[in-house]
């Protein structure tokens, strides 16, 4: 039977509101919550030095909560500019040293955007591009880490759930994060039962397999959007806009998978991340 772990991407309200104020504590506060994973955010840059970043890793890896990572937000390998795309490569290069000094198994990163381009030649674009570097990034992955390109939730960025999945069939070392909110939100509601979230999997199984689709990425939170997509991460409380985990579960539990979920709520990550958790160890508990 698999086991899908869960965890919140950064630090709840509830942490601080705690007294605690270094991500250093962190690692012993989720694992006492109850959640098995955490994901910290370089999203606006890498500032942190190796020994902050050894000293964190270390503390996940004490406690047993499995860690990830995400890069930062402006990496666009679709970028027509040369010397922006030589950037997004210094970034996720950057990114896998941080991986390796902070003992995490993955990091998430935003392939590209259209910026003035039409979707076709961006995505043309991005993707001979992924085919070029790819050979480098393997190579300081070593085989035993991942870069995670993620599903989108705006109409000009590369990320519907078919762009993720058909770019990780250019590697192995390239594992999909299924932003579910970002999916809802880019499809105007459409994740509505669990035959939605089937569709997604099944596609993942049939152009990756079933190994890597069974340890796929995932971030899960509600979204409000607007005609363009994404407008901003709400929290459980919603009941407007979605997407409703329940729907999830049923499959993760149904196809018998692995995935990492991690709570991108607003504030709230490490109290949703657990809702999440109990839904899916109920639905486990009454298929036995």
């Amino acid at each position: 039977m698999g086991k899908v772990l869960f965890g919140p991407a950064g630090n709840s309200v509830s942490f601080y509101d705690e007294g605690h104020k270094s991500t250093l504590e962190a690692p012993k506060w989720v694992k006492e919550k109850g959640a098995d994973l955490f994901e910290y955010s370089f999203g606006e840059g890498f500032r942190m030095s190796t020994d902050t970043a050894v000293k964190i890793g270390e503390e996940f890896k004490k406690e047993g909560v499995i860690l990830s990572l995400h890069a930062p937000y402006f990496i666009n390998f679709a970028n027509p500019d040369d010397e922006m795309f030589q950037k997004s490569i210094g970034y996720i290069n950057t990114g896998i040293k941080f991986m390796k000094n902070m003992q995490a198994e993955r990091m998430v990163f935003h392939s590209g955007s259209c910026m003035k381009q039409t979707r076709e030649d961006a995505l043309s674009l991005m993707t001979r591009r992924f085919h070029e570097v790819m050979p480098q990034f393997e190579e300081a992955l070593e085989g035993k880490f991942y870069i995670c390109p993620e599903t989108m939730g705006k109409m000009m960025q590369i990320g519907t759930y078919k762009e993720i999945i058909d770019l990780c069939t250019i590697s192995n070392r390239l594992l999909p994060t299924f932003d579910f909110g970002h999916i809802n939100a880019l499809t105007q509601g459409t994740l509505k039962s669990s035959d939605d979230y089937r569709r997604i999997f099944d596609y993942s199984i049939e152009k990756l397999g079933k190994e890597r689709t069974n340890i796929a990425h995932i971030h899960f939170s509600k979204i409000q959007y607007g005609p363009k997509g994404e407008i901003r991460h709400l929290t459980f409380e919603d009941d407007v806009y979605g997407p409703i985990f329940d729907h999830l579960a049923e499959v993760l539990v149904d196809y018998d998978l692995s995935c990492h979920v991690i709570c991108e709520s607003s504030g709230t990550m490490i109290e949703d991340s657990l809702i999440m958790k109990e839904i899916y160890n109920n639905l486990v508990a009454n298929r036995s």
